[in-house]
């Protein structure tokens, strides 16, 4: 049997750990389903949803060149599709258009941009001397005291 992605397989678990579950494919396969192919929901254990020797249908995600078979179980359920509303550019609101500004306001930007900025790392400079000052002596740096 050759396993290709995208087929939908019936499997067995033969093994659980903290993060999936090994699925026996039959004629010697094993495939690991991650934790979080499990469901579409949160699972925190997975000994709540799967038990060994449970039977699950799996679709293949991924096979790796050194035999690794990727498997979801969540993948495999058949789910509907949500319906599509069709677009309807009648009952589209249009958005009121802003009047743009006279004169120079990249300068202004410009000018804004660089006092925030020197305001910014002024403020910066001074909590990084705060820290210093305050780890410095109890990690036995500069200015700690030794005995």
């Amino acid at each position: 049997m050759s396993i290709e992605v995208g087929a939908k397989l019936q499997g067995k678990v033969s093994g659980i750990t903290n993060f999936g579950a090994f699925i026996d494919l039959g004629e010697g396969k094993t495939g690991l389903v991650h934790i979080s192919e499990i469901s579409n929901g949160f699972v925190k254990d997975i000994h709540d949803v799967l038990t060994v020797g449970d039977e699950v249908t799996v679709k293949v995600t991924s096979v790796g060149n050194d035999g690794k078979v990727g498997l979801s179980i969540r993948k495999a359920q058949d789910q509907p599709q949500p319906e599509k509303k069709p677009f309807n550019r009648e009952k589209r609101e249009s958005r009121p258009v802003r009047p743009q500004a006279k004169g120079n306001f990249s300068k202004n930007k410009k000018e804004d941009f660089d006092t925030l900025m020197s305001s910014f790392l002024k403020d910066s400079d001074d909590r990084l001397l705060s820290l210093k000052r305050n780890t410095e002596g109890k990690r036995g740096g500069r200015g700690g005291r030794r005995n």
